[in-house]
């Protein structure tokens, strides 16, 4: 971007998750490759995917959300490929990311039954919903699954 570019364009803010720190506030808005653009279909009631996660579905929950937030160009917001800006040195930079992040976290807060929605709807950022399900509901079966085999096995 030339000198002139940036003063026509106005004010910048420090991006730190992309190559690019400082990115232009317009261009944030209309720029669909980065991870601060939100379509104007985008909002905090938007269910991403049909089926929500009850807690036996986890495996093909996590797939269907990964699709749905990657598609968004979102996925960064939950794992952790983005970094917080810092509010007490970059204010505007950290109202955009916390703009997103909300929005990131009311999907998957849609997309959860009511009794986990509930257990994870205080949390502060969406990369930690996401880590606390994961650690809740991606336990394997695979020693249950063991023992199962085996007592067919013996029948």
């Amino acid at each position: 971007m030339t000198n002139q570019e940036s003063s026509i364009i106005g004010k910048k803010i420090t991006n730190p998750g992309t190559p690019n720190p400082e990115i232009p506030v317009e261009l944030l808005k209309t720029n669909l490759s980065n991870p601060y653009f939100t379509h104007h279909s985008d909002h905090p009631g938007l269910v991403l995917i049909s089926k929500p996660l009850n807690g036996d579905n986890y495996s093909t929950w996590k797939r269907a959300m990964t699709l749905a937030l990657n598609s968004k160009n979102k996925l960064c917001f939950v794992n952790g490929s983005i970094k917080i800006p810092l509010e007490e040195t970059n204010l505007e930079g950290y109202a955009v990311w916390s703009r997103c992040n909300d929005m990131v976290h009311s999907w998957i807060i849609n997309t959860v039954i009511l009794e986990i929605s509930d257990s994870v709807i205080y949390y502060s950022t969406a990369q930690e919903v996401w880590e606390d399900l994961h650690d809740q509901f991606s336990q394997s079966n695979a020693p249950r699954i063991f023992e199962i085999q085996r007592d067919i096995a013996c029948l």
